[in-house]
């Protein structure tokens, strides 16, 4: 069964969804187009920062989601990709170059996470920080003004070994899905 396309949660509240739903990615374009007019009411620079490390199958989301989504995407504010992955060691420092470069920044911050079974393969989406590296015990500042996490593997015994034994294809499609819906939340936005 479809959902309707025009009922969304309102935007204080997160959308989850999972992405082989046929309307997934715009699903998730239209509730972060929302999230970009409420954002953009004042004079505010997108920028997606893309958190993860390409040495973890799980952890990878986030800079495959910023390469693919730089290759199809000419948005100059893309953070965070497989050439320059943005991850535990050097995020303090990308969150000073980007506040220290860009006037008025507003991030979305896309990141994997681990979570209960039956949530494997969603990707939820809202307003607020993430916490990145909350799921292997990791204390790193919190990031972003607004989030896209996706949901690679189950979390609650040993993270780090569930993390690098996540599946590629499903990083791959979560990839896929989250960088065409921002590409697609972007162009129809006109921002």
């Amino acid at each position: 069964m479809l959902k309707n396309l025009f009922s969304f949660p309102k935007l204080n509240s997160e959308l989850k969804l999972n992405i082989n739903q046929p309307t997934a990615m715009y699903d998730i374009a239209s509730h972060l187009r929302s999230i970009m007019q409420e954002a953009t009411t004042t004079d505010v620079s997108l920028v997606i920062l893309c958190i993860g490390t390409d040495r973890s199958t799980g952890d990878s989301l986030g800079p495959l989601t910023g390469t693919k989504l730089r290759s199809f995407n000419p948005y100059p504010h893309i953070y965070g990709t497989l050439d320059e992955p943005i991850h535990a060691s050097n995020l303090k420092d990308s969150i000073c170059t980007i506040q220290e470069n860009i006037t008025n920044p507003y991030i979305i911050a896309v990141d994997a996470c681990l979570g209960r079974l039956e949530n494997v393969g969603c990707v939820s989406l809202g307003k607020g920080s993430l916490k990145p590296g909350a799921a292997v015990h990791k204390d790193l500042p919190s990031v972003g003004d607004a989030y896209i996490t996706g949901i690679v593997n189950v979390s609650g015994f040993m993270e780090h070994l569930v993390l690098q034994s996540t599946r590629l294809n499903l990083v791959m499609k979560m990839s896929d899905t989250i960088a065409h819906a921002i590409s697609y939340g972007l162009r129809t936005y006109g921002k």
